[in-house]
């Protein structure tokens, strides 16, 4: 690897991660061009159906590309898409040489971009960032592998574990700049999932309040579509979709008042207001394992779940979660009868308990905000 390889590939990672949250299905994808050690082109990718990163970069290079060293963070797509080839693109213009993060884990690519360079003479060094790089496209690799979008289950609770008081005051446990930070998380992911039992308690909007902000789609899990007409949740956003994911065990006249609101079942990724009719658990639950196959076919990468004890207890316990982000405030509020972050049966032993990885502690104004990954979590069926 040549000395300025690394640094040159974190600035296209820095440009990849301004689209975070616009470029469902497509992956994250940042690049810089260099010639002489001077930045000649540099592009990402903005959204799907539009130029890819260095198509982008080599309009801006232009004549200078020819020659050059393009760094990019994913590899170069080999197929006809929405858009042509990029590892044609890179032959025609004649760079000199080609580094790249990591492979594309998408079947239809998967290092065929880099023997298309390769067999037309372009020097290809792969893996550089990779680590940075699989980290930035976690939600794509998981949809592209799993055919599921990633889950980050997002939680807030005192220092004793408590989410609300014995007499359910909840607002506000954390402090502004916490809930400032969530309303950026929102804006990058594709879609917040809640429970109705949040819906019925909390009447929360779950748009993002941010200036300029995107709003993420918003989905109910409802099995027995009781979310009233009136809800704030269906009401917060013009510009972002509302889906209720529910079993077709529902009350059939709650579902026609549903379909008269407007919402059908579609497998589409693009309509407002969808009604997602999933597989029922034992339970009658809407069984979670099918509800995020659904999304991954309607194209959705990465999903936030702002959900309750109830829900939260359920993905962790069908092996759904893929991240945790707990942000925890400096207080103490106790109560046998105070509000707790799971419910549930939870596990019989520790050796069951589940586990986190690469934790990462970030203090957030007056809160703490504690990442991990979850390990040992089951493949979807």
């Amino acid at each position: 690897m040549i000395r300025n390889d690394r640094h040159f590939m974190e600035q296209a990672l820095r440009l990849a991660r301004r689209a975070m949250g616009h470029t469902r299905p497509n992956p994250l994808v940042g690049c810089v061009i260099v010639r002489e050690g001077q930045v000649v082109g540099k592009g990402y990718h903005l959204r799907a159906g539009e130029p890819h990163a260095e198509v982008l970069a080599l309009r801006q290079a232009g004549a200078s590309a020819q020659g050059a060293t393009l760094y990019v963070t994913l590899e170069p797509c080999s197929h006809h898409g929405r858009t042509p080839p990029c590892a044609d693109a890179l032959v025609q213009a004649g760079v000199g040489r080609v580094v790249v993060a990591m492979i594309d884990p998408n079947p239809q690519v998967s290092g065929r971009g880099l023997q298309r360079l390769q067999k037309a003479g372009i020097e290809v060094t792969a893996g550089v960032c990779q680590e940075e790089a699989a980290a930035l496209n976690q939600p794509f690799i998981t949809w592209i592998t799993l055919g599921r979008p990633l889950v980050t289950l997002k939680m807030a609770a005192s220092l004793d574990g408590k989410t609300a008081t014995h007499t359910g005051e909840s607002q506000w446990i954390t402090g502004p700049l916490a809930r400032h930070h969530v309303q950026r998380m929102r804006a990058q992911h594709d879609l917040i999932l809640v429970g109705i039992g949040t819906v019925l308690a909390d009447n929360p909007r779950l748009n993002c309040r941010l200036p300029g902000g995107r709003d993420p789609i918003r989905l109910v899990v409802d099995s027995r579509l009781r979310t009233p007409p009136q809800a704030a949740i269906l009401t917060a956003s013009e510009r972002a979709g509302i889906w209720i994911a529910t079993t077709r065990h529902a009350p059939a006249e709650r579902r026609i008042a549903f379909e008269k609101m407007g919402f059908h079942d579609e497998e589409s990724g693009t309509a407002q207001r969808q009604l997602l009719l999933c597989r029922s658990t034992a339970s009658g639950r809407v069984d979670l394992v099918d509800l995020l196959q659904q999304l991954g076919k309607r194209h959705i990468l990465s999903l936030l779940a702002e959900s309750g004890a109830t829900l939260n207890a359920a993905l962790l316990d069908a092996g759904l979660v893929d991240r945790l982000a707990l942000f925890l405030a400096p207080r103490l509020i106790g109560g046998q009868g105070a509000a707790g972050l799971l419910h549930g049966d939870g596990v019989a032993c520790l050796a069951d308990a589940h586990r986190l990885t690469h934790l990462q502690i970030t203090q957030v104004g007056e809160d703490f905000l504690l990442e991990g990954s979850l390990v040992n979590r089951c493949l979807p069926a």
